[in-house]
């Protein structure tokens, strides 16, 4: 089963952010050369059919609720923890919205839920820092739909490398609806009695995705047979000197 005949193909930046439009520049053109970097790193092209970034691409999008969340995971990339699904590499960009460059050894954590959309005490939670080139990169499984909101996976971004460190974000970023009910037809994902809240019914999705924002993973299959695991990535734009 190949991917392009599934999913329609997504926007070659994704960026989700937590600062107000006015404190921001624009950072179009780093944000571009930051993500094909790391699309060429991996042997992956641009693919868009849009002709350039739109125009608040960088523009930070409101803070989410924190959830589902549990105080000082493990610091660990691999946070699967014998969950089974659709394998998941996630590519977390950090990108600081005041100076349009990436963010070196900032902690980084994430939390969903398994395939049937079910949260737990450790598993499919983690924290690591970010590299020298502002990368935090996880490997968990693409998460199952909980039914109180749209599918996604929560995430916080500390100010310094520390997990005690101050929090200068706090959201979510989404999975399009048409990878979602694909990837909720196979393996023990069609094990999920949730009922399903599509993405414009989330009123967290509709924040984060207003006005320009883009909070949506970009996906890339492996070997294009996407039961064999993605790879998503996603920017995340942060104001380092705000803490919430």
């Amino acid at each position: 089963m190949h991917l392009f005949s599934l999913i329609p193909l997504l926007a070659v930046c994704s960026i989700v952010a937590a600062y107000p439009a006015d404190s921001t520049r624009s950072c179009a053109e780093e944000i571009t050369t930051f993500n094909l970097a790391r699309r060429e790193t991996r042997g992956h092209a641009k693919r868009t059919f849009l002709p350039g970034l739109q125009n608040l691409t960088c523009v930070a999008a409101p803070e989410t609720p924190r959830v589902h969340y549990v105080a000082n995971p493990r610091v660990r990339q691999d946070v699967t923890e014998g969950q089974v699904g659709v394998s998941l590499t996630l590519d977390i960009g950090v990108l600081d919205v005041t100076t349009c460059k990436p963010i070196p050894n900032v902690m980084v954590e994430i939390w969903s839920p398994n395939a049937v959309g079910s949260y737990g005490s450790t598993f499919l939670r983690g924290a690591f820092t970010s590299t020298s080139t502002g990368i935090a990169e996880f490997q968990t499984i693409f998460p199952g739909h909980t039914s109180d909101a749209a599918n996604h996976i929560n995430l916080i971004v500390h100010t310094s490398s520390s997990m005690s460190g101050s929090i200068s974000h706090v959201g979510q970023f989404f999975f399009t609806d048409r990878w979602t009910d694909v990837v909720s037809q196979y393996m023990n994902y069609a094990q999920n009695t949730n009922s399903r809240m599509l993405n414009a019914q989330d009123p967290n999705y509709r924040l984060a995705n207003s006005a320009g924002y883009s909070a949506i993973v970009d996906i890339e299959s492996i070997n294009d047979d996407w039961p064999e695991g993605v790879i998503g990535y996603i920017t995340v734009g942060v104001d380092p000197s705000r803490k919430v």
